[in-house]
Formats: structure tokens, C-alpha cells, sequence
């Protein structure tokens, strides 16, 4: 079962860098959506992938 798990994130540079991150662990891109005027990036996830996520979040002091 997939999920949405939401971020918060402060500048387009940090939105883009936890982007190419995820992508690099393997996620595709058509599961990664940026909303740039929110400031929100959601990402689509099997409910199994979730912890790996928010690590990649974490690093990126994108909150929650």
C-alpha cells in the first residue's frame, strides 16, 4: 500500500537536493512532486519505505 509522506522545505535548492537524493536511493521520479508556492515536496511510498524517507528528510533538515 503506498503512501504520501510530506515535507517541508525553506529554499528551491534544498527541495532539489533532497530530490536527487531519493532518486539516487532508487525511488522514481514520477513518485516525487515539488510544490513550489507551499513549500511542500510529497513523496509517494509503499508503506515499507517510509523510514528510509525520512532519513533522507532528516539530512536535509526538511521537517515532517
Amino acid at each position: 500500500m503506498s503512501k504520501a509522506l510530506n515535507g517541508h522545505f525553506t529554499s528551491r535548492e534544498q527541495a532539489r537536493n533532497v530530490k536527487d537524493d531519493l532518486i539516487a536511493m532508487g525511488l522514481p521520479q514520477e513518485n516525487i512532486y515539488i510544490e513550489v508556492d507551499e513549500q511542500v515536496i510529497r513523496v509517494m511510498i509503499p508503506s515499507e519505505e517510509r523510514r528510509e524517507i525520512e532519513e533522507v528528510f532528516d539530512r536535509h533538515r526538511v521537517t515532517y
